[in-house]
C-alpha cells in the first residue's frame, strides 16, 4: 500500500533520495574538466570601453592569421586560394596567389613563412615567394587537409591534419591526427583521438603543447622536453561542441601562459589549470586569431568574411 510517492513524501525518503544523488554525483565521469567561469571581470584582458573592430571585409572564409615582424598581417582566404596583406596604412592587398588553398600561416625559426595547405601539405615560402613543400606525406600515404600548425624554438614543427580540404575517395591516411616533425625529418603521430583536430598551440615556455577538436571542443595538452618531443596527452578544457555560433579552431597563448582558443559565441580564454576565465562574444563565429601590434598586444582574429583587431592589456607569447 505504500506507493513510491508516498515514500518520498516522509522525511526519510528525501533524506535517503538525496544521500544518492549526492553519491551518485560523486562517482560519476571526471572527464570533462571544470569549465565554469571564475570571473566575469573584463578588466585584466581588455582596456574600458574596448570592443572587437573590423579593419577588413568582403571576404569568403579567413583564416590563419600571422603578424609579419616588418610590422603588416597575413591571413588565407581559402576558398579564394589567397594570401592577403594587411597594414594600417596601406589596407588589404594580395599577398601570394595562388597560396595552395593556405590555412594556418606562421614562421619558423630561421625567418621563412611557412604555410598549411589543403591542398595536402606544409611549405616554406621561397626567396621567389614560391611555396615549396617541407612535408606532403607519411608513410608514403598524402596527409589529409594540414590546417594549422605551430614552431618549436629548436626548429621542431607540430601541425595539425584533419580531413576539411579532401574529398572521402582522395584521401589516403585512414586517420585524422596531430603531427610532429623532427629537427632530423622524421614525421611521427603523436595524436589519433580527434575526428577534427584543429588549432595548436605552445605554451610560452614551450613546455606544454595544446591541440583542439573541432567536433567536440576539446582541447588536449602533452608535455614537451627540451628536444621537443611530446609526451602524456590529457584533456585541459572544452568550449563546448561546435553550433552555428562557432567551434573549436585556432588557438593561442599569453605571456602569463593563458590559454586562448576560438569557440561557439565567441573567444574562449582558460587559465593554466583549464578553467574558464571569460567569454569575448563576436557578432559571428570566429576561425583563428595571432598576437600582433608594435608591442604583441593586439589580437588579430578571423571569421568567415571579416577579420577583427582587439586590443588588449595583455602580450602574446612566442612568434612561431
Amino acid at each position: 500500500m505504500n506507493t513510491f510517492s508516498q515514500y518520498l513524501r516522509s522525511r526519510a525518503g528525501l533524506v535517503i533520495l538525496l544521500l544518492i544523488m549526492v553519491t551518485t554525483a560523486a562517482c560519476g565521469p571526471k572527464e570533462t574538466p571544470q569549465q565554469e567561469t571564475s570571473s566575469q571581470d573584463t578588466s585584466w584582458l581588455l582596456p574600458e570601453g574596448t570592443s572587437p573592430e573590423v579593419i577588413a571585409d568582403g571576404f569568403r572564409f579567413t583564416e590563419g592569421p600571422y603578424w609579419h615582424a616588418d610590422g603588416y598581417l597575413i591571413f588565407s582566404d581559402i576558398p579564394a586560394n589567397t594570401v592577403f596583406r594587411w597594414s594600417e596604412d596601406e589596407g588589404s592587398s594580395v599577398f601570394l596567389e595562388p597560396s595552395g588553398n593556405s590555412n594556418g600561416i606562421t614562421m619558423d625559426p630561421d625567418g621563412h613563412i611557412v604555410m598549411a595547405q589543403h591542398a595536402g601539405r606544409v611549405s616554406r615560402l621561397g626567396a621567389d615567394g614560391t611555396p615549396v613543400p617541407i612535408v606532403e606525406q607519411y608513410e608514403g600515404m598524402r596527409l589529409n587537409s594540414p590546417n594549422d600548425l605551430v614552431y618549436h624554438s629548436n626548429g621542431t614543427l607540430y601541425f595539425t591534419d584533419p580531413n576539411f580540404g579532401v574529398s572521402d575517395e582522395n584521401r589516403e591516411l585512414d586517420f585524422t591526427g596531430v603531427f610532429r616533425l623532427g629537427t632530423d625529418g622524421d614525421l611521427s603521430v603523436i595524436y589519433t583521438e580527434f575526428d577534427l583536430p584543429n588549432g595548436i598551440t605552445l605554451s610560452p615556455d614551450e613546455s606544454v603543447l595544446y591541440f583542439n577538436d573541432t567536433a567536440t571542443g576539446n582541447i588536449v595538452r602533452m608535455d614537451v622536453d627540451a628536444d621537443g618531443h611530446v609526451s602524456g596527452a590529457a584533456l585541459f578544457a572544452t568550449v563546448g561542441e561546435r553550433s552555428q555560433s562557432g567551434a573549436a579552431d585556432g588557438m593561442k597563448t599569453d605571456t602569463d601562459g593563458r590559454v586562448y582558443s576560438t569557440g561557439p559565441g565567441g573567444l574562449h580564454v582558460f587559465d593554466t589549470n583549464g578553467v574558464k576565465l571569460l567569454l569575448v562574444p563576436f557578432d559571428q563565429s570566429i576561425t583563428n586569431l595571432a598576437w600582433g601590434g608594435p608591442d604583441r598586444n593586439e589580437l588579430y582574429i578571423t571569421s568567415r568574411d571579416k577579420v577583427y583587431r582587439l586590443k588588449t592589456s595583455v602580450t602574446g607569447s612566442g612568434n612561431w
